[in-house]
């Protein structure tokens, strides 16, 4: 039976370059969430962590000169710093592939795939991305190279590597689709996914040959070969939750929670198809949802690449506009499901009007005539989060609901403007107050919407009113 137990994940980024604005998004969305979830009386694990085996980590080392546990360890140590430096939630479980319990829950879901007879080696010969580190198929390819790296060469591989039945998952995967009809959000996520099943299955490689590339975890029964990574990556969703050795949290949190995964769009195929099919075979249950984002593109919609100089590293956003700034974008400014783009001028923008022009002053003025004209404050409603709120946020529609929060604000500011409570307390004060009250009221209710999306900023609103005090100083100060 399931219970009030909610789990989501964020994907676990790779090691192989420092944190990026995307990864940024996923693991704000993903807070939000749970902070939402918390909010509603939900108890919560929410999971986060790097992806630390694979070629391009390995190659990179090399290249580096250094030891690959070493070099993986100094980029582990900035993902796990996005965590306080961009108020995510503190209680975020923190999993790395390399942790010595997570190697041991991959080699014994090997095992429980290998025992279901789900795992083959053979010689095969591939079109392959190092980039995506995942085999590509025809419609995957334009021009030659992989659409999603066009700048990288295809590999062709030829060796002897383990394989996973995946196609003997094709039915079973559709009648899971069809018996859960939001598996994956947005729902055209969902459809391309079911079209990719629909069109075949192919087996994919779950191994790769340790003397070409040793950094992975060794196969068990083979020491001649390593997992491939994705094969190991993708069972951190479990092992962070003790699987196998310690199931009470595993039960708790999937077995009878509600395990939900965010992802990007190019995760799609990895967390909704291939983990999906690696789960069935180890009798373990599904996940429960798919969220996918959109990509985060420079100007004009330009993928970000090293190569463009266009990257855009999240540090450098919060040294220059704070936490709540970048939160504040990432949840209303970029699509909630859609590619956006992303650039310093329109961030700018944005915050000015959003933050500094917006919340923030809206905040100065009504505690400004709070404090200078009530005695006494009403009564503080404890439980006034809208409707269309709470669905916005159940949904996922995080830039749905960061709408109606800044589409309250926007009604306040009229409301101010048009009846003037500042001059009207000079001829008819108790109308006057019962406006200012009547504001207060309602910028509670925003401090209370605001905490899944800017909790410092929620926090700081709800205090000030709890306390009857104006700002000391602009809740955002405004940028030229």
């Amino acid at each position: 039976m399931k219970d009030n137990s909610f789990y989501i994940t964020t994907t676990l980024p790779y090691v192989n370059s420092d944190p990026h604005i995307g990864f940024a998004m996923e693991i704000i969305r993903a807070d939000v969430i749970a902070r939402w979830k918390k909010l509603r009386g939900s108890k919560v694990f929410f999971n986060t962590g790097t992806d630390e085996h694979g070629q391009k980590i390995w190659q990179n080392a090399v290249l580096a000169q250094t030891d690959v546990q070493t070099y993986v360890d100094g980029y582990a140590a900035k993902f796990k710093d996005l965590v306080p430096l961009l108020s995510v939630s503190p209680d975020v479980h923190f999993i790395r592939t390399t942790d010595e319990n997570h190697v041991a829950a991959a080699q014994e879901f090997w095992k429980r795939v290998s025992n279901a007879g789900d795992i083959y080696k053979k010689e095969y010969s591939i079109k392959y991305c190092v980039g995506c580190e995942l085999e590509k198929t025809e419609s995957e390819i334009e021009n030659g190279h992989c659409i999603i790296h066009p700048h990288l060469e295809l590999e062709i591989r030829e060796e002897e590597n383990y394989f996973f039945k995946f196609s003997k998952y094709q039915k079973p995967l559709l009648d899971f689709y069809t018996s859960n009809p939001q598996f994956v959000i947005p729902d055209f996520r969902f459809n391309e996914i079911k079209a990719f099943v629909e069109r075949g299955l192919e087996d994919f490689s779950i191994s790769r040959l340790k003397e070409k590339m040793p950094w992975g975890v060794e196969v068990p029964g083979d020491e001649k070969h390593v997992m491939y990574v994705w094969f190991d990556a993708l069972v951190s969703y479990i092992s962070t939750l003790g699987w196998p050795s310690d199931t009470r949290v595993f039960e708790k949190f999937w077995t009878n929670g509600t395990p939900t995964q965010y992802a990007g769009k190019d995760n799609l195929r990895q967390q909704s198809a291939m983990w999906q099919a690696m789960l069935m075979s180890a009798s373990l249950p599904n996940s429960a949802q798919i969220v996918i984002n959109g990509f985060i593109n420079g100007a004009g919609g330009v993928k970000m690449s090293k190569s463009l100089g266009n990257v855009v590293n999240p540090i450098e956003v919060v040294d220059k506009y704070g936490a709540e700034a970048l939160r504040y974008f990432v949840c209303r400014e970029l699509s909630t499901f859609e590619d956006s783009d992303f650039t310093w001028e329109r961030f700018k923008d944005a915050y000015n009007s959003g933050l500094a022009n917006g919340i923030g002053n809206l905040t100065s003025r009504i505690m400004t005539m709070a404090e200078a004209n009530l005695d006494s404050y009403p009564e503080l409603p404890r439980e006034s989060i809208p409707e269309n709120f709470i669905s916005a946020l159940d949904n996922f529609r995080i830039g749905d609901a960061s709408n109606i929060i800044w589409g309250k604000i926007g009604e306040m500011d009229r409301k101010i403007q048009k009846s003037e409570p500042f001059k009207l307390i000079k001829t008819d004060s108790e109308k006057a107050k019962e406006i200012i009250k009547e504001l207060i009221v309602d910028l509670y209710t925003v401090g209370q919407m605001l905490y899944p999306i800017l909790p410092e900023t929620s926090k700081k609103i709800t205090d000030l009113i709890e306390e009857n005090k104006k700002p000391t100083e602009p809740l955002f100060l405004r940028k030229d």
